[in-house]
């Protein structure tokens, strides 16, 4: 590591009407090196990346760059001085192609027109040096690329002549783990290169894979920097709330005698013979690998996926679904995996979504009370301390852990039997994790059976009463909260099988 920093901010302050969002944060990054930014939401993670972008002014101190103090007015100057951003979001240009996006503003020509042979030769050229080969087409519109694509297409653009420090802000929210594979030995490549990386993700395990040091940033201040090797997950927590991690976990429900949910030798395009019971106020975990068949066996029970055979009952009900409507009437719920796309209505209301799962019981006539609709949505909406500035706020603009409150909060109104959470603290900070987990333990409290299904270790351990493990699409073993741990639970999914990948 060279023994000047390339990239140096000291003393740096930032506020907003009502709200200091940095206050006198001091840090290096040196070439060659990946420095993870970790905090909550609101922390100052976001405001920091954008003064170094240009989009933000800092209202005092200095950002050095190869020993020089740098002032910028905008991204352009940013870019220019070889610091470039990659935001959540990618921004895209719809209507033209991948190799136009890659080379936008810096377009090969030949006698005053594009020459699009060159551009496509370099483009493609770029896709193999990094390995990406094949993984995108270069004359696909920006319009028809899938969110993968489009991160890599616009980390591509900022690898050009002069990039210093490349910032990735939460990289890997829309990858699958393969794509995120293939984007860490890129970044492994820009460390050899002697690139500044700055790593911004939710993603602990990303974290302890990828950084060399780790700065966390709580309430606007920079609580401390830590070399990754020395530093564990539950340091990060502990330094990220100011709690250790199994302090984040609450447990004051009981399991009922009585059986909610039973289902018995399920088979499906996915699965074949699934049998199980949860009871009243049980928290049942399902963990497995990649492709075990988890988020599918979700669906299945929800009805948005076909069941071959087998049965399912509900409060001893026998349950037939040909839509996710019959399984909502018999008492099932589904907070999904992606709750962008399939859980939420963006684009409607907090409240809307809130009630969504009971128009038809709030209706009169084909028509529902904006005053019933408030009367029956804000008291949830405030029990689990949604943060939106109005009822009348889209959701779609809220962040991702007061999405998943709004999402819980409809279970809540439709006050389910049986409520499946698939990933329910994905993308989302430590701090909205420990809120969720509050949540499902108040859920279970109440007599809701739950099926909890989660990639992360500690959640499962943490929170629930008993760990099925599925693994080929059926089930492979089952662990009792005694015996359950993070040795058993892969034992179980991996079985006989070569060094698959974990759903992480």
């Amino acid at each position: 590591m060279p023994d000047a920093p390339i990239l140096q901010v000291a003393n740096i302050d930032k506020a907003f009407p009502n709200v200091r969002a940095l206050s006198d944060v001091s840090l290096e990054v040196y070439g060659g090196e990946v420095v993870a930014f970790m905090g909550e939401n609101g922390a100052g993670k976001s405001t920091l990346l954008k003064i170094l972008s240009g989009d933000y002014h800092a209202d005092s101190g200095t950002v050095t760059l190869d020993g020089e103090p740098v002032r910028f007015h905008g991204p352009k100057d940013a870019r220019t001085a070889g610091i470039r951003v990659i935001y959540q979001e990618p921004e895209i240009i719809p209507h033209i192609t991948v190799a136009e996006n890659v080379f936008v503003g810096e377009l090969p020509k030949r006698r005053g027109f594009v020459d699009f042979r060159e551009l496509r030769r370099r483009t493609n050229k770029a896709l193999q040096d990094y390995g990406f080969e094949g993984f995108v087409d270069v004359d696909a519109l920006g319009s028809s690329l899938s969110p993968a694509q489009r991160h890599i297409v616009e980390i591509l653009r900022a690898l050009k002549p002069g990039l210093k420090v490349l910032a990735l802000d939460e990289p890997t929210s829309s990858l699958t783990d393969d794509e995120a594979a293939l984007l860490f030995k890129l970044v492994g490549q820009l460390r050899e290169q002697g690139i500044g990386i700055i790593y911004v993700s939710h993603r602990l395990h990303e974290i302890m894979q990828i950084a060399d040091r780790i700065a966390v940033l709580r309430d606007g201040k920079l609580v401390g920097v830590r070399q990754a090797t020395d530093t564990t997950e539950s340091d990060i927590v502990a330094m990220m709330v100011g709690r250790n991690l199994t302090d984040l976990f609450t447990r004051d429900h009981a399991i009922r005698d009585q059986v909610v949910l039973r289902v018995a030798n399920l088979s499906s395009r996915w699965h074949h013979d699934i049998s199980f019971e949860i009871r009243a106020g049980e928290v049942l975990g399902l963990a497995g690998l990649i492709g075990a068949g988890r988020t599918e066996l979700a669906k299945v029970l929800f009805g948005e996926y076909a069941r071959d055979g087998g049965t399912v009952s509900v409060n001893d009900k026998a349950l037939v679904t040909h839509h996710p409507s019959d399984a909502i009437a018999a008492g099932i719920g589904l907070a999904p995996e992606d709750r962008r796309g399939e859980g939420l209505v963006l684009v409607r209301s907090v409240l809307e979504n809130t009630v969504l799962a009971i128009l038809s019981r709030l209706s009169r006539f084909g028509i529902v009370s904006p005053s019933v609709m408030t009367a029956t949505g804000a008291p949830l909406i405030g029990k689990l301390e949604v943060k939106t500035p109005s009822l009348d706020q889209e959701v779609g603009k809220l962040s991702g852990g007061n999405q998943q409150k709004v999402v819980l909060a409809r279970w809540l109104a439709a006050r389910p039997a049986v409520l499946i959470l698939d990933e329910p603290t994905r993308g989302i900070d430590v701090g909205a994790k420990a809120e969720i987990y509050r949540l499902i333990d108040e859920l279970a409290s109440g007599g809701i059976a739950i099926l909890l299904i989660s990639s992360e270790m500690p959640e499962l351990l943490g929170l629930a009463d008993r760990i099925l493990v599925m693994r080929g699409g059926t089930i492979a073993g089952e662990l009792s909260r005694q015996e359950a741990s993070e040795e058993s639970i892969l034992r179980l999914a991996m079985a006989h099988d070569a060094e698959p990948a974990l759903a992480m």
